[in-house]
């Protein structure tokens, strides 16, 4: 069977849905002129970055709300550092430092990212990840999914950004992915379809910091802002709406 070329729409919308599975003046007049604000230095957290030649765009400052840039806060736990907690409800994912602190990242969630809870370990990450579809997502839209049901390879297209970390139970591939995006607009939202998505810059952060091996602990609805309360305090709540 001759599959149709993937159009530049198909792979604005697959961006969108996908994921789990696999950015001199002149001289003073003698009128002074109204004054227009300089414009805002770039962070250097976020800024367009190189990486296995290719250019990361810098995350549009639009997109940078206090809440999902990366920042070190309190956590406390009782897990070593070097693990990650994922708050899927509160959409933080925290690395574990010592002294009751924590980096934390703000995230985006897909549905398979609310369907799983527990523990696991990261046995290997990838570097510009290849991406397949799900069984599901071929069943539910074979016009969109069909012409890349044999994968698409890494790149600035590809759905699961410049890194992907395989969370696996048991010995055994839990499908669930903590990876970066193509889309920067929905970190620190609920989104249709994926698993964790963080900026490209942050992903490339984690995965730099992240040993293979490294234990992970995925928290359920009920306990969603746990870890942000000092121990013997009742968590307030860290759910985003």
């Amino acid at each position: 069977m001759t599959l149709k070329p993937m159009t530049f729409g198909g792979l604005v919308a697959i961006a969108f849905l996908a994921a789990c599975a696999t950015p001199p003046g002149e001289a003073p007049q003698e009128t002074a002129a109204p004054m227009v604000p300089a414009a805002a230095e770039p962070d250097p957290l976020y800024g367009a970055m190189q990486d296995g030649g290719r250019t990361i765009p810098a995350v549009p400052e639009t997109a940078l709300s206090e809440r999902n840039r990366r920042q070190e806060v309190d956590y406390w736990t009782d897990e070593p550092p070097g693990t990650i907690i994922v708050d899927p409800y509160a959409r933080f994912l925290y690395l574990v430092l010592e002294d009751d602190r924590a980096l934390r990242y703000g995230v985006a969630v897909g549905e398979q990212g609310r369907g799983f809870a527990g523990e696991g370990v990261i046995p290997f990450k990838r570097e510009w990840p290849r991406w397949t579809p799900t069984q599901n997502m071929l069943r539910r839209d074979p016009e969109l999914y069909g012409p890349v049901r044999n994968g698409m390879e890494g790149g600035l297209d590809n759905p699961l950004g410049a890194r992907a970390l395989y969370l696996f139970k048991g010995g055994r591939d839990t499908l669930y992915r903590i990876h970066g995006t193509n889309n920067p607009f929905s970190i620190g939202k609920a989104v249709s379809s994926g698993c964790i998505r963080l900026f490209n810059q942050d992903i490339l952060d984690l995965h730099e910091r992240v040993k293979d091996g490294a234990h992970v602990v995925v928290l359920s609805e009920s306990e969603s802002g746990k870890g942000t309360t000092p121990p013997g305090r009742t968590p307030t709540g860290n759910k985003t709406q």
